[in-house]
C-alpha cells in the first residue's frame, strides 16, 4: 500500500461524523463480544469432554498404581531426594556424567514451568468454582502424583538420547518410542504435537501473561472501565487499560531476551528467580496463616467435609462431588504437571547417569509445588472466607482478597500490600513458567521435525513470543479452558506409557537400591 493510499484512507476516517464513528466502534465491540461468547462456549464444551471421567480416573489410577508398585519407596526417600538435589553425581559417585545442566538446574527449570499462576490463580479458580473441597482432591492427586512424577523423571533419563554435540533429547516421546517400541511411535508423535500446542496456546503463554497483566491492572488501575475508551488503549477491537498494555509489552520483551538464549540461559535465570520467589511467597503466606492460627482447624474440617458433600457448604454452587474433584484435580495437574509429561523433558537434560536419582529429584517438584505452596494458598483462601460466592470474586481477585483479609493486622494499607506482593509474585512465577514452557515445547517440536532443523526452532521462538504478546487480550474463561484442553490431551499418551512401563520403573528402582546397599 502506497503512502498516498494511506493518506486518503486516513482523511476518509477523519471525515466521518463523530456519532457515526462511535456507532461503528460500538458495533465492532458488540460483534467481538458475541464472537468471544460463542468461542468461550465451544472451549468450555471441549474442556468438559477432555477433562471427563476417563482422564481424571486415569490420572488417579496411574498415580495409585505406581505408588503401590513402588511400595512407597519413593516417599520413604523424600529426605534423600532433597539431599541429592544439591549434590553432584560426579563428586559423589565418580565418572563422567551426561547432560546439559545440573540436577538442581533441571529441577529449577521444571519448577519454573510449574510454579506459576497455577499456585496463585489456579488454586483460587479451583476453590472458587469447585468449593473448598476442591483443595482436598488437589492434595489427593498430588500425593499419588509424586509417584507419577518419580516415574517420569526416571524414564526420561533411562531412555534419553545424547547427541554427539553434547545436547540431550528426552521426554515422554522418547520413552514411548524406545521403551514401548517403534510401533508405539504414533503415540509419541501425538504427545509431542499436543506438547507444542500446550506450550504455545495454553500453559506456557496465554495463561501466564494473562495472570501477570490481570494482577498489574488490579494494582495500578482497579477502577478501569473498558467501556470508556478515553481511559485506555484500543487493541483488537476492545479497550484495555494502559498498565495492561505496558506490562504485556515489557514481559514480551523479557521473554524474547531469555528464550533466544536456549536451555542454559533459561536454567541460569530459573535457578536464581524460582528459589527466591518460592521462599518469599512461602514466608509471607506462613505469616498470614500464623496470624489466623485459630481458624486453621475449622478450615481443614471444612475442606474435607466439602470434598464429599459440596452442596452443603457452597450454597448449591457445586452440586456434585465430581465437579469438586474435576476442578481440584484439573487445577492441581495444571500446577504440578504430574502425569502431564512436561517435567521429564527438563529432567532428561540433567547431568546424571542414574535414572532413579533424577526420579527422586523430579518428585520433589510436586511436593514443593502442590503439597507446600498450593496447600498454603488454598488454606489462606478458605481461612479468610475469600472464596465465598456472595463476594462475586474470580481468579486472582480471590487470592488478593484472601491476602488483604489475612494480613489486615498490618493496618489500613493491608489491601495495597497484598495486591503489590501478589502482583510481584505472579509476575516472577508466571514469567519463569513462560520461559520454562518454551523449552518444553521446543523439545517437542524438535522431536517432530528432527534435531538438525534448527531453523524451525528459531522460527518457533519468534512465534512463541508473538503469542505471549497477544495473551493479555483474551478472556479469563477462554484462557483457562484452552490450557485445560491441551494439558489433558498431553496427559493421555503419557499416562498410557507410564502404565505399560511401570514394571521397568520398579526394576530400575530396585536395582539402584540393591547397588547402594552393596556399596554400604
Amino acid at each position: 500500500m502506497t503512502n498516498a493510499v494511506i493518506r486518503t484512507a486516513l482523511e476518509s476516517v477523519k471525515s466521518i461524523p463523530e456519532a457515526a464513528q462511535s456507532s461503528s466502534v460500538a458495533a465492532t465491540v458488540e460483534a467481538t463480544s458475541d464472537w468471544l461468547t460463542s468461542f468461550t462456549s465451544l472451549v468450555d464444551q471441549v474442556d468438559g469432554y477432555v477433562w471427563g471421567v476417563p482422564l481424571i480416573a486415569g490420572i488417579l489410577v496411574t498415580g495409585l498404581l505406581l505408588t503401590c508398585i513402588l511400595r512407597f519407596t519413593h516417599l520413604f526417600n523424600l529426605k534423600n531426594a532433597f539431599r541429592i538435589m544439591f549434590s553432584s553425581e560426579e563428586e559423589s559417585e565418580g565418572g563422567k556424567t551426561h547432560g546439559e545442566v545440573s540436577q538442581f538446574g533441571a529441577l529449577c527449570t521444571a519448577l519454573s514451568a510449574t510454579i506459576g499462576t497455577g499456585n496463585i490463580v489456579g488454586v483460587a479458580t479451583a476453590i472458587g468454582t469447585g468449593g473448598p473441597g476442591a483443595l482436598f482432591w488437589m492434595e489427593v492427586a498430588a500425593f499419588f502424583g509424586m509417584a507419577t512424577k518419580y516415574a517420569e523423571g526416571l524414564l526420561a533419563v533411562k531412555y534419553r538420547e545424547v547427541l554427539p554435540d553434547g545436547r540431550v533429547l528426552g521426554g515422554p516421546f522418547y520413552y514411548i518410542e524406545r521403551g514401548l517400541g517403534k510401533k508405539w511411535k504414533p503415540l509419541a508423535i501425538a504427545f509431542a504435537f499436543f506438547g507444542v500446542l500446550a506450550g504455545i496456546m495454553g500453559t506456557g503463554t496465554i495463561t501466564q501473561i494473562h495472570g501477570i497483566t490481570s494482577a498489574v491492572q488490579r494494582f495500578f488501575d482497579p477502577a478501569f472501565d473498558p467501556l470508556n475508551m478515553a481511559t485506555g488503549i484500543q487493541m483488537f477491537g476492545t479497550t484495555y487499560s494502559i498498565p495492561v498494555v505496558i506490562a504485556g509489552f515489557f514481559v514480551t520483551v523479557c521473554t524474547a531476551l531469555v528464550v533466544i538464549g536456549g536451555l542454559k540461559r533459561i536454567a541460569s535465570v530459573s535457578t536464581v528467580v524460582v528459589p527466591f520467589m518460592a521462599i518469599s511467597y512461602v514466608i509471607i503466606i506462613a505469616f498470614l496463616l500464623l496470624g489466623n492460627l485459630s481458624k486453621i482447624t475449622s478450615a481443614l474440617e471444612l475442606i474435607v467435609r466439602a470434598a464429599f458433600n459440596p452442596t452443603a457448604f457452597t450454597g448449591g454452587m457445586v452440586g456434585t462431588i465430581f465437579i469438586a474433584m474435576q476442578k481440584g484435580i484439573a487445577r492441581g495437574i495444571f500446577s504440578n504437571e504430574a502425569g502431564l509429561g512436561s517435567a521429564p523433558i527438563a529432567a532428561a537434560a540433567a547431568k546424571t547417569n542414574e535414572p532413579t536419582r533424577q526420579g527422586l529429584v523430579c518428585m520433589t517438584g510436586t511436593f514443593i509445588d502442590t503439597i507446600i505452596i498450593c496447600t498454603m494458598t488454598g488454606l489462606a483462601i478458605v481461612v479468610t472466607g475469600a472464596w465465598e460466592p456472595s463476594l462475586g470474586l474470580k481468579g486472582v481477585d480471590i487470592t488478593i482478597e484472601a491476602f488483604s483479609r489475612g494480613l489486615s493486622f498490618l493496618g489500613p494499607h493491608s489491601g495495597v500490600i497484598a495486591s503489590f506482593f501478589l502482583m510481584m509474585a505472579l509476575t516472577f512465577f508466571a514469567f519463569t513458567t513462560i520461559i520454562g514452557w518454551d523449552f518444553y515445547s521446543e523439545k517437542c517440536l524438535e522431536y517432530l521435525v528432527g534435531s538438525d532443523r534448527r531453523w524451525a526452532i528459531r522460527a518457533f521462538r519468534f512465534l512463541y513470543v508473538a503469542v505471549v504478546f497477544v495473551g493479555p487480550y483474551l478472556t479469563v474463561s477462554v484462557v483457562w479452558g484452552i490450557a485445560d484442553v491441551f494439558n489433558g490431551l498431553m496427559a493421555f499418551p503419557n499416562l498410557i506409557a507410564l502404565i505399560f512401563l511401570s514394571p521397568i520403573v520398579w526394576k530400575t528402582t530396585k536395582d539402584y537400591y540393591q547397588r547402594q546397599s552393596a556399596v554400604r
